[in-house]
C-alpha cells in the first residue's frame, strides 16, 4: 500500500540564473524533511513509499546529498532532475511543481539502468562511473532512427546491419560535471572523461553494473527523456 507523509517548512532562499555552457554558478536550493532544492515561500514536502524489490520500501524523494550539492556549489534547480543510483542500478526522474505556489521537485518516474562494471571513480581512464553533480552538457542524435549506432558521436550505421552488440546506440546525453576537484577540471573531468547517458545493443544487460563508465538506458526509456529533457537539466549520481 503506499503511504503519504506532509512536511510544511518556511524557507527564504535567494536567487540567480543559469547562463553559459560551462558555467552553473547560480542561485540557491534547500532542504526540508523529505529533501529538495525549494524556491520560496511555505513548502509542502510529500514522500511517496512504495514496495519493489521483494517488498523492500524504496522512498520516492528527492536525495539528501543532493540537495546539499546544489546549495554547496550555489547552482540553481532546473525543471527537471535526474537521480542516479549506482547501488539500485536505478535511475529517477524529479520535475519541479510549482502548483499553488509551492516549487519543489516530485517524483515522476524511475528507470532501469546499467552503470560501470569496474565500480565508482572519478579519475580518467579508469572506466568507471562517477559521483556528483552533473548537468546534460549536449544532446547527440535528435532525428535518427532507432537502432542508430554511433561512434565518436557519429552516426555509423544500425544495430541490424551486424551491430546488434554496438555499445553507444539510439540517443547520446553528454554529462558535464559541476563539482570542481570532483568531476569538473584536471583528471577528474566528466565531460573529458565522454561520460554519457546512451543506449545499449544488449538491453538484457540493464540492472546490473556493465558499462564502461557511461549510464545505459533502454531504447523505450531514453528517446522520449532524450526529447523531454533540456540541455542543462542537472543529472546527479551516487553510490547509494
Amino acid at each position: 500500500m503506499t503511504q503519504f507523509r506532509s512536511t510544511k517548512i518556511r524557507n527564504d532562499f535567494r536567487h540567480s540564473t543559469f547562463s553559459g555552457v560551462r558555467s552553473q554558478r547560480c542561485g540557491r536550493s534547500l532542504k526540508s524533511a523529505g529533501f529538495s532544492p525549494y524556491l520560496g515561500g511555505q513548502l509542502t514536502v510529500e514522500t511517496n513509499k512504495l514496495s519493489m524489490n521483494g517488498g523492500a520500501a524504496a522512498p520516492r524523494k528527492f536525495p539528501r546529498a543532493a540537495g546539499w550539492a546544489l546549495r554547496r556549489n550555489s547552482t540553481k534547480a532546473t525543471k527537471f532532475f535526474l537521480s542516479v543510483s549506482i547501488g539500485a542500478q536505478r535511475m529517477s526522474l524529479f520535475e519541479m511543481d510549482g502548483r499553488q505556489g509551492l516549487r519543489r521537485y516530485e517524483f515522476r518516474r524511475r528507470y532501469v539502468i546499467s552503470t560501470s562494471a569496474h565500480g565508482i571513480g572519478q579519475l580518467k581512464d579508469s572506466n568507471q562511473t562517477p559521483l556528483g553533480l552533473h548537468r546534460i552538457a549536449q544532446k547527440i542524435g535528435g532525428g535518427h532512427v532507432i537502432g542508430t549506432v554511433f561512434r565518436s558521436r557519429k552516426a555509423v550505421g544500425l544495430t541490424w546491419q551486424r551491430r546488434a552488440e554496438a555499445s553507444i546506440v539510439h540517443r547520446i546525453l553528454w554529462l558535464e560535471g559541476l563539482e570542481p576537484g570532483r568531476n569538473r577540471g584536471g583528471d577528474v573531468d566528466t565531460f573529458e572523461r565522454f561520460i554519457y547517458i546512451h543506449g545499449f545493443g544488449d538491453e538484457t544487460s540493464l540492472g546490473r553494473p556493465s558499462s564502461h563508465g557511461c549510464i545505459h538506458l533502454a531504447a523505450a526509456d531514453l528517446i522520449p527523456l532524450f526529447d523531454q529533457l533540456p540541455v542543462g537539466t542537472l543529472v546527479w549520481i551516487d553510490e547509494r
